[in-house]
């Protein structure tokens, strides 16, 4: 790791202590008694999306492949059918009311449709006839993909915890406090009809304060990391506000959201675009608050003499650095979750004007912009809060924790006898030669209470 994050931060001094408990909890209070007057109480309106069809685990024993049979109907100048794959898999099922029984299914033909080898692991799903309830047939869904995620998450947690320690495992129960604050709060929250915008803010702020200090401790540190990231998100919110405005953006620029608003036509699409610039800036802005908060500590331990402002203006160089690098991973990681339809947009004749300034691109350019400016802004925010904590209380007469303890005044009587005692210096001419010689020079470090301070 690149610095020792094992040993404890010096403690501040008890007025700042007393001013950062006075700022933090009235917020942390604050966002506990919002989430539960916001917190959804049964009351999510129901979905229209039909009765859910069972689904039951299977493995395929036998796939027989045969030449799929010409189409009548199929119009001329389109591929023909018979390119297709047809033929009948033989799957084992494992678990439900047919379990052990052997069934038939066609070979999944189609766009997506999965490709089944012997032995493979597959999702069944039985389908009956509505006008004959006796009789059904089954179709071969998808793979089953829980072991490998399993495992894939067993090695996921397995390196972070070797690497981290107690860092590590802290982390992994901050991910998982994530994730159940976004499962039970937010979700619901916006399902149940309240307003995305609100419900996002409360569950940043909830996850912000249970994630940072769970992994990082409770210090003067952690706090002013708290405060930086609660400061940054509410200007993310309010210049996402103004950008989507601005834009004329309505959140319906991508099929997700279309299809939503048919199964919810309550959900707001505008608020949940503003959710989500929020929720997706936090794991961001974390980062750099942390690092800023933690680089203006490394650096007053070092060099305890630094002011607050040579502190801020070191750790602002070192977040230049850092923003420098993480604007181009904010884009590159919105891009990559869009490629397919980046990927057709590319195929699109129009103009590049129209293509830059239609809804679903202007969405993802806004989500960009305004996620980089909150981070931006997060980089002096925290780092003038974090030089004015960590300077806090020093002065000339009462060094800072972690500096080098004064060299002790020499004893008057030690001295006088050293004064006194015999020369040791190199011989006269005339002098004899000294019966013991002087002691081999040594490359070892001195001894930790002699001074090595060079005299002038």
């Amino acid at each position: 790791m690149g610095s020792d994050h094992s040993r404890s931060v010096p403690s501040a001094p008890p007025r700042v202590r007393r001013i950062l408990v006075a700022t933090v909890v009235p917020l942390f209070v604050a966002t506990v008694l919002a989430a539960v007057v916001l917190w959804p109480r049964g009351d999510s309106p129901q979905t229209g999306g039909g009765a859910d069809v069972p689904r039951y685990h299977g493995t395929v024993t036998r796939v027989v492949t045969e030449p799929c049979p010409p189409t009548p109907q199929t119009p001329e100048g389109t591929p023909n059918a018979g390119d297709g794959r047809c033929g009948t898999v033989d799957v084992r099922v494992q678990d439900g009311p047919s379990a052990g029984q052997q069934v038939q299914t066609p070979v999944p033909d189609g766009p997506g449709a999965p490709r089944v080898d012997v032995g493979d692991e597959v999702i069944l799903v039985e389908l009956t006839d509505p006008a004959d309830p006796g009789a059904s047939n089954w179709n071969i869904a998808e793979h089953q993909r829980g072991t490998p995620l399993v495992w894939l998450a067993v090695v996921f947690a397995a390196a972070i915890v070797a690497f981290g320690r107690w860092r590590g495992l802290a982390a992994l129960a901050g991910l998982a406090a994530s994730f159940a604050i976004l499962l039970t709060f937010v979700l619901p929250g916006i399902a149940a009809g309240r307003s995305p915008l609100v419900v996002a803010v409360v569950g940043a702020a909830l996850i912000m304060f249970v994630v940072l200090y769970l992994t990082h401790g409770v210090t003067a540190q952690t706090s002013v990391a708290v405060l930086g990231t609660l400061g940054s998100l509410v200007l993310t919110g309010v210049l996402a506000t103004i950008a989507t405005a601005a834009t004329h953006l309505t959140g319906f620029g991508s099929e997700d959201a279309t299809t939503l608003s048919m199964f919810q036509a309550d959900v707001d699409l505008h608020g949940l675009l503003l959710a989500g610039i929020i929720i997706g800036s936090l794991g961001v802005l974390d980062d750099v608050t942390v690092t800023q908060a933690a680089t203006v500590t490394e650096l007053a331990n070092a060099n305890p003499g630094l002011t607050r402002l040579q502190l801020y203006r070191a750790a602002t160089r070192v977040g230049r650095a850092h923003i420098a690098s993480t604007v181009n991973t904010i884009v590159l990681a919105y891009a990559g979750a869009s490629l397919p339809l980046l990927l057709l947009l590319t195929a699109d004749t129009r103009p590049l004007g129209q293509i830059l300034t239609s809804e679903f691109l202007a969405q993802e350019i806004v989500r960009s912009a305004v996620a980089t400016l909150g981070l931006i802004a997060a980089v002096p925010l925290t780092t003038g809060l974090a030089a004015v904590v960590t300077a806090a209380g020093r002065s000339a007469a009462e060094p800072a924790e972690g500096t080098p303890a004064p060299r002790p005044r020499p004893d008057r009587a030690e001295a006088l006898a050293a004064l006194s005692s015999p020369r040791t210096g190199p011989p006269h001419e005339a002098d004899p030669a000294p019966a013991t010689p002087p002691p081999p020079a040594t490359d070892r470090w001195p001894e930790t209470n002699r001074s090595t301070e060079t005299a002038w």
